[in-house]
């Protein structure tokens, strides 16, 4: 399994919401500068968090982005499923895929798989996976070399 490029800016883009302490949010354009995203294809990501409900703009267009509920109700869960649902293989999701999909033990361990990575992800919220990058946001702005 590999993680796409969405999800993973998607998760930095979260990390670089929850990390601002700015009662206004982050700008986008923030976002892309620290987070080396292009702001273009941040406009997709920024997108897709905006519509499972997880950022919001702090007072409508142009203003920064907050988060919608405290960090530590964010799971990477929440994350990943707003750009893709999660697919371990196709026959899970489209039973007529498979002629087989009534009978299989292997759907039966693609079942369980598709679960237990689900549980995984929801076992991590925003808050932990954040405030691992905190220490190296402070050695930045001390002017000491980031992580």
């Amino acid at each position: 399994m590999k993680i796409n490029t969405k999800i993973r800016y998607g998760l930095r883009t979260m990390i670089a919401i929850a990390c601002c302490e700015e009662p206004r949010g982050i700008l986008q354009k923030e976002i892309s500068e620290k987070q080396d995203i292009s702001n273009k294809y941040l406009d997709a990501i920024v997108s897709s968090l905006k519509s499972k409900g997880l950022i919001t703009n702090f007072k409508g267009k142009g203003s920064g982005y907050k988060l919608t509920r405290p960090a530590e109700q964010i799971t990477m869960y929440d994350i990943y499923t707003a750009f893709e649902p999660i697919v371990i293989v196709e026959c899970l999701d489209n039973p007529e895929f498979c002629a087989l999909e009534c009978c299989c033990a292997a759907n039966k361990y693609w079942t369980e798989m598709k679960l237990d990575f689900a549980n995984m992800l929801r076992s991590k919220n925003l808050s932990v996976i954040a405030g691992k990058e905190r220490p190296c946001m402070e050695a930045a702005l001390e002017g000491k070399p980031a992580c």
